[in-house]
């Protein structure tokens, strides 16, 4: 697994020369924002899973400011972040809105494009939709954080088997 994210995540020189990464400078030089350690790679899917949550103005910023003042792996966290884009923010943020409905006991409306594009109607959503965000951002960080551990986990005790038997 860490051999895949090695090839697949791009080189640290070039993002620390990337102009959008420049605005953060000297913080990031931290070693931990770009090893593919257990706790780093844990740290950093549960920054880009939670941020993915949020409202989609700024989360690249938020991932990368969250993963530097945490410390953990700042390219996983920014491109799970992408997991949340035009083609994913309807059944995104319905989904959440959906759970924070149940949570706050108001009945749900069945999708309509028409409701959600009437401006109208977004002063009686933001409150459960704000609350749905917030809980599965949550539920997905925690998930993706103990996931990566047990994988992370297994995968070294297999390694460990098979030298042993070696």
């Amino acid at each position: 697994m860490k051999r895949w994210l090695t090839r697949v995540l791009p080189d640290p020189q070039w993002v620390r020369a990337s102009c959008f990464v420049g605005l953060f400078g000297a913080l990031l030089q931290d070693a931990n924002l770009w090893h593919l350690n257990r706790r780093s790679t844990a740290g950093g899917v549960a920054v880009g899973l939670f941020v993915m949550f949020m409202p989609p103005v700024g989360q690249i910023l938020l991932a990368s400011a969250a993963a530097i003042r945490l410390r953990v792996n700042l390219p996983i966290s920014v491109v799970l972040v992408w997991l949340s884009n035009p083609l994913t923010f309807p059944p995104l943020y319905y989904f959440a809105y959906v759970i924070g409905c149940r949570l706050i006991g108001r009945p749900v409306p069945p999708f309509r494009a028409q409701f959600w594009l009437d401006w109208h109607n977004w002063p009686g959503v933001l409150g459960p939709l704000s609350l749905g965000c917030l809980v599965c951002a949550t539920v997905a960080a925690s998930v993706g954080y103990y996931t990566i551990q047990l994988i992370w986990r297994w995968n070294l005790r297999r390694r460990i088997r098979l030298r042993r038997a070696r």
